[in-house]
């Protein structure tokens, strides 16, 4: 009887699968990026300067330096990307892009440039609405997401529900999918170094320290988080660039190929290996699209949770963040590892059945031995750690909208019961053994992505119209600023920003 019932949840949770990230939605990303590209006048091509120099530049040259005016209840700008793009880079970006270039072939990596492209505008679009729509909780803490603007801006509140449901149960399967990862691949790498006698015990003792860390990590909240991420995140980022461009530089010869595949196969009927595979024309595509928008997360309404706790009062501000964090995540860092496999082995020896993790592995092996055995053991559990660090962040402001009406003691409590499974859950992650799991969390995390483009697409002229009017401001005209869909918010930003200046100006 329960194999039964496990047939017809995986029958029906495949039928799901296939939908949320199968043509349907990749085809409805693709357009919603479109039509913000065109709302936005193709932001993500006039404005990628400005993003780079007012995100990450200044960034790297106030490391160190004390911002006096942030708010105890907020993060800095870069404390929120660092969040988000702690939940969205992760083992996809290495296992991931792999894995869509045995199935799909080397165009692939084309098709999920183009999803990027059109992915930087879509992020900078859920950003700018989260702002515009967060509002203050009980803690005085800034909180927003996809369910707020869909509550607030669409006005579909019934819908800001489901979204909310959807990203919670995701974040709560990615607890336990996350820290198995972790727990596997640090006790199999100590299995081989020492040749352990239990390692099941091992990979318990590592599930219940990491359970440890993240409580301690998340009980404080968004700041701690946020502070943890800021560390972790360009210290495992910057690693992983390092190693891949020193592998590349040790093939340059095969760069030259390794582009020319790329873009010889996004167009061809055959796939890699010689054609072995027979993929067709259409598969490459969804292969490469279907990867772009799984690592970057551009559409699911995710890392706008995020960055909608940053101190700073313009939406366009973070939702330029939000642009840059697409960059990083697809152009540079899985396009990094494309080329990187893509220089390291020969395609037409490859057969396309490989296993995606193994090859993983055996890409820094071939490239670096043991070494790069051991570097890839410590970034693909930093990887994850910061991914359960993030959702936990996400399924706390779920559950924070799910339970308001309860009022702030019920919220409060309703929150602290989701920390604490989510933690449990930690620790409970060793017992993961059905690919199950995995793929129903998978599901979850794609359908986050319906309601979220439903209402980015009903919202688009918003968009628009934020974007217009802080440029008009920073080109010397006095239109009323729009920071918040709320005016008394609207007034209490503006009057930050004014004290903000006179301070910066005195």
């Amino acid at each position: 009887m329960s194999e039964r019932i496990v047939a017809i949840i995986r029958k029906v949770n495949s039928f799901l699968n296939g939908i949320v990230w199968g043509w349907p939605v990749i085809i409805l990303i693709l357009a919603t990026g479109l039509l913000l590209s065109v709302r936005t006048g193709f932001l993500q091509v006039r404005r990628f300067k400005d993003s780079l120099a007012s995100t990450i530049v200044p960034a790297i040259r106030g490391l160190g330096k004390k911002n006096k005016s942030r708010s105890d209840n907020s993060v800095s700008q870069f404390e929120a990307f660092a969040t988000a793009i702690s939940g969205t880079v992760g083992t996809g970006n290495i296992v991931g892009v792999i894995s869509a270039i045995l199935t799909g072939g080397p165009g692939a990596v084309l098709w999920m440039w183009i999803s990027a492209f059109f992915g930087m505008v879509t992020n900078y679009s859920e950003n700018v609405l989260g702002l515009y729509f967060r509002k203050k909780n009980q803690n005085g803490e800034l909180s927003g997401g996809a369910f707020y603007y869909i509550a607030n801006g669409l006005k579909w509140r019934w819908l800001a529900y489901v979204a909310a449901v959807f990203c919670l149960l995701a974040s709560v399967g990615m607890s336990g999918v996350q820290t198995n990862k972790i727990s596997g691949s640090v006790s199999g790498a100590l299995d081989k170094a020492f040749g352990l006698s239990d390692p099941a015990l091992v990979k318990f003792i590592i599930s219940a320290v990491v359970a440890g860390f993240t409580g301690v990590i998340i009980l404080g909240g968004i700041k701690r988080i946020g502070r943890v991420a800021s560390m972790l995140v360009p210290f495992m980022s910057l690693l992983f660039i390092t190693l891949s461009v020193i592998a590349i530089c040790m093939h340059i010869g095969n760069v030259p190929g390794a582009f020319g595949l790329i873009f010889s196969k996004a167009f061809t009927f055959k796939a890699a290996g010689g054609g072995v595979l027979g993929y067709t024309f259409a598969s490459v595509i969804r292969k490469g699209m279907a990867r772009g928008v799984f690592s970057n997360e551009a559409g699911l309404g995710s890392s706008v949770i995020a960055n909608s706790a940053s101190e700073t009062r313009e939406p366009v501000k973070q939702g330029l963040w939000g642009v840059f964090e697409v960059f990083l995540d697809t152009f540079v860092i899985c396009t990094l590892t494309s080329l990187t496999f893509l220089t390291t082995f020969d395609m037409s020896s490859l057969s396309g059945a490989e296993n995606d993790t193994e090859m993983a592995i055996t890409m820094f092996e071939t490239n670096f031995g043991s070494f790069g055995v051991a570097v890839y053991s410590v970034i693909l559990p930093m990887f994850a750690f910061t991914s359960v660090l993030a959702w936990a962040y996400y399924g706390e402001k779920a559950t924070e909208f799910c339970f308001g009406r309860l009022g702030d003691r019920g919220s409060k409590a309703a929150v602290t019961v989701f920390k604490s499974i989510y933690i449990l859950l930690i620790a409970a992650s060793t017992f993961i053994t059905s690919d199950l799991v995995w793929e129903i969390d998978d599901t979850f995390n794609g359908l986050m992505a319906i309601p979220n483009l439903i209402c980015l697409v009903a919202l688009s002229g918003l968009v628009g119209r934020i974007t217009r009017n802080y440029y008009d401001r920073q080109n010397g005209k006095k239109p009323e600023p729009m920071l918040s869909a709320y005016p008394d918010l609207n007034e209490e930003f503006k009057h930050d920003m004014e004290a903000q200046a006179a301070s910066e100006s005195g």
